[in-house]
């Protein structure tokens, strides 16, 4: 089958222009955090020099005589002010004003002695910003030159507003070309500690889904010590385990199916050994009576060694056959059928606990076949009773087979479902747990070690009650 071609993601979406568009992202944000106070602050100076330039063009009036000026220099003063009218209030003076015959009427009042929140300063520039109409104004504020004088300014909102949007767009262009220069130093900076590395762990990673035997489908070795160099480290390692393990797995396939080929040749020569050995046992030669039994316990041996390393080769993956049973009448079948196998005559005694309500829906054959081998282990380890129980709790089914035989050695437990490792009997081949286990897993469930010792050993089989259903 040939391997499809690596989907390269468009470049809009691609992860290095989700980070260029994350990063001046970020930053305008940050940008527009600076903003906002500035432009409140911003707003507050400016009204403040609107109340100084004030107070400058009412000296005028202090100047002269009789605090009076010609109408025509009252206007050039309130032209420059940029104001309607100019009040000065002094403490022990009477007031002075400059004024338009008829000043408009006034839409808000500002004071700026009184100190706001640093919100409702913010909350109040941007309400300039928004507002398109006109506003009259009345400024009310401390002259800066005598903070004993106060200075009451009547003006228009509009050269504010036009000049807080000058203003802004002086800051927008200013955090555009920060944002682009953040954005292409943060950019450059992830795509070559983060965006390559990642490019090149994927392109190994997919090179070696469509060839892992090929060598050059590892990630280059690297000294990077943050977890971009761990993972490209872990990955290569990976590599190499898992090429090896295929590797290994094909080699095991070949041999399988050389074994599958050899044990069919192998159990017909069994086979007439066994007619052999029948017939050696008609013999009255007490010689003769006395090594037939054992010929024929090893020829049974060598039976049950082809017959179970042909099965461990050749059912890669159990295929169920689903049927409601009950637990018990099973159990019974396969006590019959390990009590009637003994070797040397010596029987194993069975006990079937298992409550007759507890019923089943599984491969009855291979269900069988996984009991069998648990019950045929026990009897080598010596058992002389094997005893089974069975629960059903929330639709999973728990067998425990417990036998009083010798147990299992350290490197049996460790090694227990390693196929041709986990026996510890001499010629066994460590399949039986093997090919329990795989029986199990097939029908959702599991097989476990609960105790092993002296006193015996417990195995826990679980599935559930509508295993393959």
């Amino acid at each position: 089958m040939t391997a499809a071609k690596p989907h390269r993601p468009p470049v809009l979406s691609s992860l290095s222009a989700r980070l260029l568009v994350l990063t001046i992202f970020f930053v305008m944000i940050a940008e527009f955090l600076i903003y906002a106070p500035s432009i409140s602050r911003y707003r507050k100076v400016y009204l403040e020099q609107s109340v100084a330039t004030a107070h400058l063009a009412a000296l005028a009036l202090e100047a002269t005589p009789d605090n009076m000026v010609s109408k025509e220099l009252e206007q050039e003063l309130l032209f420059h002010a940029n104001a309607y009218g100019i009040v000065l209030k002094h403490p022990e003076r009477k007031m002075l004003m400059l004024s338009k015959d008829m000043p408009p009427k006034v839409d808000v009042e500002i004071d700026l002695q009184k100190v706001g929140s640093f919100v409702n300063w913010i909350s109040d520039a941007f309400e300039v910003l928004l507002h398109d109409e006109n506003r009259v104004l009345r400024v009310i504020g401390v002259s800066p030159k005598n903070s004993q004088v106060t200075v009451e300014v009547i003006q228009d909102e509009k050269p504010l507003h036009q000049a807080m949007a000058a203003y802004s767009a002086r800051i927008l262009q200013l955090s555009l070309v920060i944002s682009f220069i953040t954005a292409g130093l943060v950019f450059l900076s992830l795509h070559l500690f983060l965006v390559r590395p990642m490019g090149r762990i994927t392109r190994a990673i997919i090179a070696f889904r469509e060839n892992p035997e090929a060598p050059a489908a590892s990630v280059s070795d690297n000294q990077r010590s943050d977890e971009i160099g761990i993972a490209e480290r872990e990955l290569a390692v990976m590599q190499d385990e898992l090429r090896t393990a295929l590797d290994q797995k094909t080699r095991l396939a070949t041999l399988g199916a050389a074994v599958a080929k050899i044990n069919h040749d192998l159990r017909n020569s069994l086979a007439t050994a066994v007619l052999a050995s029948d017939k050696l046992a008609d013999i009255d030669d007490p010689e003769v009576r006395k090594v037939t039994p054992r010929l024929y316990r090893a020829i049974d041996r060598a039976v049950h060694l082809c017959s179970q390393t042909l099965n461990f080769v050749g059912d890669v993956r159990a295929h169920l056959r689903p049927e409601r049973f009950h637990l018990s009448e099973l159990v019974d079948e396969v006590g019959s059928v390990v009590q009637t196998t003994g070797e040397g005559g010596r029987k194993i005694e069975w006990e079937n606990k298992v409550d007759f309500k507890i019923s089943v829906t599984a491969d009855r054959e291979q269900l069988f076949r996984a009991l069998d081998n648990l019950a045929q282990n026990a009897r080598q380890a010596g058992a002389k009773t094997v005893t089974i129980h069975a629960t059903e709790d929330g639709g999973r089914i728990r067998i425990d087979i417990a036998d009083d035989g010798s147990g299992l050695t350290e490197r049996a437990r460790e090694r227990l479902f390693e196929p041709f490792s986990g026996s510890t009997r001499e010629g066994g081949t460590g399949l039986g747990l093997v090919i329990a286990r795989d029986i199990l897993r097939a029908h959702g469930g599991d097989i476990s070690l609960l105790s092993s010792g002296a006193v015996g050993t417990v195995f826990r089989l679980e599935l559930n009650a509508e295993s393959g259903a």
